[in-house]
């Protein structure tokens, strides 16, 4: 609480200190964030209230993956299994966007939904994650895609573990990228409990959220799970990708309902053992935020599941290690069929 309490004292007074030199930029960068999540999704009217989903992807994929067509409603049809992308906490379906275009080829189509109480999707009262996986297998359905391959990120990761234990006719199969699973039983989990409270206060605010990763970038990484020495040898091309998963998080007010959805909610921990989707576990060993612990227990879990392990890349792995993570996932999906 006290850490918590003197990295926002910080980021408020670097703000305030400011003065008209941080104003200007802030109200810029606020429209052109409002603006962005005003287009590009579509809301639907579900029995858990409105679902706000983006879709993209080729009308038809190439070579090995043109083998079954997934028409429906939407325009969301094409040809090869489609994809169902859950994004991370702080996410929505411009998140979900951003995770396709980094890992999903140019042939699949792909759908982003907006998690329970994120941009424009609601929060029902008393929900959980395996509520929202019961909305996914509607709005999966709804569209008429018959099975789809699910790719979740981070905090999304348990309600794509639920989808593919309670609906598994629509799972064709299961990518956990730095996911969380379970409440880990060690020591390392309070401190990752701590920075996931920090975040969560953060981004409550948008003036508090833009002025900390403007001002304090590295310290927001640490959050973030990516360790010092980490970003300290990003490329160019690494830190591009890097910023654009923290900038396109802004504005978090329309996201912080879910954010605190998401660390209140309960993780689906052993019962995975249920999940007979083909799974494959990408993650980062020295990933701070979603510890590799996660993915130890995913992989001894989950019957069959698949570990990629690697060395470094935090919980920014997807950025880190973005080509190698695209060959895996893309493999793991050639192989399903």
């Amino acid at each position: 609480m006290a850490a918590r309490r003197k990295l926002l004292i910080a980021a408020a007074v670097a703000l305030a200190t400011g003065g008209a030199g941080v104003v200007v930029p802030y109200r810029r960068d606020m429209r052109r964030a409002y603006d962005r999540i005003a287009s590009g999704s579509e809301v639907l009217a579900s029995p858990w209230g409105a679902i706000e989903f983006a879709a993209g992807g080729m009308a038809a994929s190439r070579g090995a993956d043109a083998t079954d067509r997934a028409g429906g409603a939407g325009g969301v049809g094409g040809f090869g299994t489609p994809v169902l992308v859950v994004h991370g906490s702080g996410g929505g379906f411009d998140q979900g966007a951003l995770i396709a275009r980094t890992l999903v080829d140019d042939g699949r189509r792909w759908i982003a939904p907006s998690r329970f109480g994120y941009l424009r999707s609601a929060l029902p009262a008393g929900a959980g994650f395996a509520e929202q996986a019961d909305a996914f297998a509607w709005l999966v359905e709804h569209l008429g895609l018959g099975r789809v391959h699910v790719l979740a990120l981070s905090h999304g990761g348990p309600s794509a573990l639920w989808l593919a234990l309670r609906h598994p006719a629509r799972v064709a199969s299961l990518t956990l990228l730095s996911a969380g699973v379970t409440a880990l039983p060690v020591a390392d989990q309070r401190a990752a409990d701590r920075k996931g409270r920090m975040l969560t206060a953060i981004y409550q605010h948008d003036l508090v959220y833009w002025g900390l990763t403007k001002s304090m970038r590295r310290i927001f990484l640490g959050l973030m799970g990516v360790d010092a020495a980490v970003a300290a040898t990003l490329t160019p091309a690494q830190r591009a990708l890097a910023d654009e998963v923290i900038d396109s998080m802004n504005p978090v007010a329309p996201r912080a309902a879910g954010v605190v959805f998401d660390n209140r909610a309960a993780m689906p921990d052993a019962r995975i053992a249920g999940i007979r989707a083909p799974t494959l576990i990408v993650h980062a060993r020295d990933d701070s935020l979603q510890l590799f612990g996660h993915a130890e227990f995913a992989a001894a879990t989950i019957p069959g599941a698949q570990l990629a392990a690697f060395d470094r890349g935090g919980h920014l792995l997807l950025a880190v290690e973005r080509d190698a993570v695209r060959r895996r996932v893309a493999a793991h999906w050639r192989k399903v069929g």
